[in-house]
């Protein structure tokens, strides 16, 4: 395949974009007219849990129920717009944004893209994880993408038999290591977890030489040889 020289935008598709919008908005018109038809059924009641909410929902004209429901679903739309992983590509950069965060790599970092179940997968030179993300993309665009720009492409992580089940105390893990990977399993279990720690943690681990990947809030490690001690560019 020739080698494009023009950058390259990957995005999911338009039309997908406004259909998770336009869905999500009814559901939530419809979801907001049901919850004024509950709320009007509780104030009836001689007893019933929530009252005073439902009262509260009673006093709102019926026909803005709706608006409500219609605008709670479109938020959640935007939610789910903002977690798209977009990904550009030139013959010099890769360039990565999901939730507000851009990774930029240099073409010399990167040693080959992978498919991992539904995450996109980012390699670098040493053998650990420049970036792993859900990926939403056609994985055939993708592939034919970034052979297209030169880049190397595998259908799975080559290191995917390396990887282990993280459990406290893993043998051949440092003590730092450990320590990292207790402190992420509590985020990753914890019900109001922030991704930003679970973030901050994995490139930590990395610096360690330690990739990690997650299934159902388990980890899952593999060692490196190199640590990687530089960061993307930002």
């Amino acid at each position: 395949m020739p080698k494009s020289e023009r950058p390259t935008v990957l995005r999911e598709p338009l039309w997908a974009t406004a259909a998770v919008y336009v869905i999500a908005a009814l559901c939530g018109a419809v979801v907001g007219r049901l919850a004024g038809l509950l709320a009007d059924w509780l104030v009836t009641l001689p007893w019933a849990p929530m009252k005073g909410p439902a009262a509260l929902i009673t006093s709102i004209p019926a026909p803005a129920h709706y608006g409500i429901g219609l605008a709670a679903g479109l938020a959640v739309g935007f939610i789910a717009q903002y977690e798209q992983l977009v990904l550009r590509l030139d013959d010099s950069h890769v360039e990565l944004v999901r939730k507000g965060r851009r990774q930029r790599f240099a073409r010399e970092d990167v040693a080959v893209f992978c498919r991992d179940g539904k995450r996109l997968v980012v390699l670098g030179t040493d053998g650990g994880e420049l970036a792993r993300h859900d990926c939403g993309l056609n994985f055939t665009r993708v592939a034919d993408t970034v052979t297209a720009h030169g880049y190397s492409w595998s259908d799975t992580d080559p290191y995917k038999d390396d990887f282990r089940l993280w459990v406290p105390g893993l043998p051949g893990l440092s003590e730092g290591a450990n320590a990292l990977l207790k402190a992420r399993q509590k985020s990753l279990e914890s019900d109001g977890s922030d991704d930003e720690d679970v973030r901050e943690l994995r490139e930590e681990l990395a610096r360690l030489g330690v990739v990690v990947k997650d299934e159902k809030r388990r980890q899952y490690v593999r060692t490196v040889t190199r640590p990687r001690l530089r960061k993307p560019d930002q």
